[in-house]
């Protein structure tokens, strides 16, 4: 295709009857106080959508519209055009046919990037036209950062040679050293981190090499190995940030800090571990900015939205939520804080850490070494005449009995305990040695769940079930499982080739029934877990992952996982 012609597009629009003359009037005005670009102005007026303008530039100029959702891009030809000018220009360079490179642009009309496009890739050029919605989060997933990671991590091995260096300056401690090799290097791992939705960044340290790997939709994925030699000043550099003890290695070690990426404030909990090559380090990420959920919008089953609700909903009493670590247990705890905050109520919460940040609550970060720990804060926080307390996790029998005590005198109490579901967690509460009468007549509810990774929408295709999937499947759902169709992610640039993006909850709850209080307090285990599973059929975490499958949420794979788990 020749080059684009200068268009005007308000009047291109209005040609193709995508919008009115009044439209594109006031949206000119608007443009003209605000100074945004005019399709922006349309999109956020309502009057146009981005894919309805961009199909309009693609009929005008001849020029083929592609949905960025089926595109499946070839790492060799983006790398023609760089990132910079990528993200400048918004563009993309999407295929090669009959020697020209197809490069799609959010924005056509833009002949200045075209021409320079042109010149940097020094091929001629075919148009496509895609929408920049579509356009930005593909940039952040195929413009990985590992090569530059690699990179770095190479300049700072040639820093920490042989020949003897200023020791600060590597570190970045010294005046003007924000440019030392192990900032740069650690500043472009949280970044990548973050455009990949890292939970966690692991840095360990291997006989010959230092491997970097990041937890992504709760699967390590490898990011970089670099040289061994770079591990001492990688876990220095963090120890100093974190304000640990840098001249203890021998010994594991926990802290934390804030930094800015890309304008959002994260907080990063940083563990240390001595092991055979050195101290690994493991960081989660937690973005502060980030919106806290609603609990209609967690995707609970309107049969546990339900009863959650009105579980918390009660003044008095425990509600347990329970899982193994990172199964959003937290998220879901705040969710209900969230909805239960209001001025005519007092909340106090008591946490290690403290990871999410809510208006109107009395948060309380535990801290073991001066001796704030979790039973001296709660005994504090009675006298505090709260109505509500959240407690981070029921770690030891003390804890757990002052929360059950709390919730027997009038409070309403939220906590977490790492369990497999949720019948085995009375039994759990009294194998800590909490007395029978407090689980029985303490516990409201108990909601465990587990977190299973969703199909990436852009590359679901029907996957017709591998003949031991079908077996599994007739287990749960009898004759029925042959009529159901299924779903799985063939791998595209949106889900880093996995399949999958995202992850979503399932749930299972146990109330505390008349016959379970009678079977908790006669101490008879077999009982209540019969009783237990009689309450519970049909609804537990397997049966709950079957139904994201029969949904074309997730995997047959992903629900086998999750009982798997459920099984051990």
């Amino acid at each position: 295709m020749a080059r684009p012609e200068k268009i005007r597009l308000g009047d291109l629009l209005v040609q193709q009857n995508v919008i009115t003359e009044e439209q594109l009037t006031l949206a000119l005005a608007e443009q003209k106080k605000s100074g945004r670009k005019l399709g922006r102005v349309l999109v956020e007026s309502g009057y146009a959508t981005e894919q309805g303008i961009s199909k309009a530039l693609a009929r005008q100029l001849g020029a083929e519209f592609i949905d960025l959702k089926e595109f499946r891009p070839q790492s060799d030809l983006i790398k023609l055009l760089p990132e910079a000018p990528a993200r400048r220009f918004r563009a993309l360079v999407m295929d090669e046919k009959h020697g020209m490179l197809r490069v799609g642009m959010s924005d056509p009309t833009d002949l200045a990037a075209f021409d320079e496009i042109a010149r940097i890739v020094r091929r001629d050029i075919d148009l496509a036209v895609v929408t920049e919605g579509q356009l930005l989060p593909l940039l952040d997933r195929v413009y990985r950062r590992t090569e530059e990671i690699s990179s770095l991590a190479k300049d700072l091995t040639q820093e920490m040679g042989d020949i003897p260096v200023e020791f600060g300056i590597v570190l970045g401690i010294t005046p003007g050293a924000e440019d030392a090799p192990v900032v740069r290097l650690l500043q472009t791992v949280f970044e990548e981190a973050q455009k990949t939705r890292a939970s966690d960044i692991h840095i360990e340290p291997q006989e010959k090499s230092l491997l970097i790997r990041f937890r992504i939709d709760g699967v390590l994925h490898i990011q970089t190995e670099a040289d061994s030699k770079i591990s001492t000043a990688l876990v220095l550099r963090l120890k100093l940030m974190s304000g640990l003890d840098i001249s203890e290695k021998r010994l594991p070690q926990d802290g934390r800090f804030n930094i800015k990426l890309r304008g959002a404030n994260v907080d990063v909990r940083i563990s240390t571990m001595p092991t055979q090559h050195g101290e690994s380090v493991v960081m989660r990420l937690l973005a502060q900015n980030t919106g806290l959920l609603q609990l209609d919008k967690l995707q609970m089953p309107p049969r546990v939205l339900e009863r959650f609700r009105q579980a918390i909903g009660r003044p008095s009493g425990i509600v347990l939520v329970t899982g193994p670590t990172g199964s959003g247990k937290t998220t879901t705890l705040y969710a209900a804080m969230n909805e239960l905050n209001s001025p005519e109520k007092k909340i106090i919460t008591v946490e290690d850490p403290v990871e999410y940040r809510l208006p109107g609550l009395n948060q309380v970060q535990v801290h073991e070494k001066i001796d704030l720990s979790f039973t001296r804060v709660l005994r504090t926080a009675l006298r505090q005449d709260p109505d509500i307390i959240l407690i981070g996790e029921m770690r030891d029998q003390e804890t757990a009995e002052i929360g059950m005590r709390a919730a027997m005198t009038g409070h309403l109490v939220l906590s977490t305990l790492h369990t497999n579901d949720a019948l085995s967690t009375p039994i759990r509460l009294l194998d800590m040695g909490v007395p029978r009468y407090m689980v029985a007549l303490s516990i409201q509810m108990v909601l465990a769940q587990r977190l299973v990774r969703v199909i990436c929408q852009n590359c679901s295709a029907e996957h017709p079930p591998e003949p031991h999937e079908l077996e599994w499947l007739r287990y749960e759902l009898g004759d029925r499982a042959a009529r159901f169709s299924y779903a799985k992610g063939r791998g595209c640039a949106h889900c880093a080739s996995t399949g999958y993006q995202g992850r979503q909850a399932v749930y299972e709850f146990l109330e505390m029934s008349n016959a379970l209080v009678e079977a908790a307090n006669h101490g008879d285990p077999n009982e209540f877990m019969r009783i237990g599973r009689e309450q519970m059929a049909g609804h537990t975490l397997r049966r709950d992952a079957v139904r994201l499958v029969v949904n074309g949420r997730t995997t047959i794979d992903e629900a086998m996982r999750i009982a798997t788990q459920l099984d051990e």
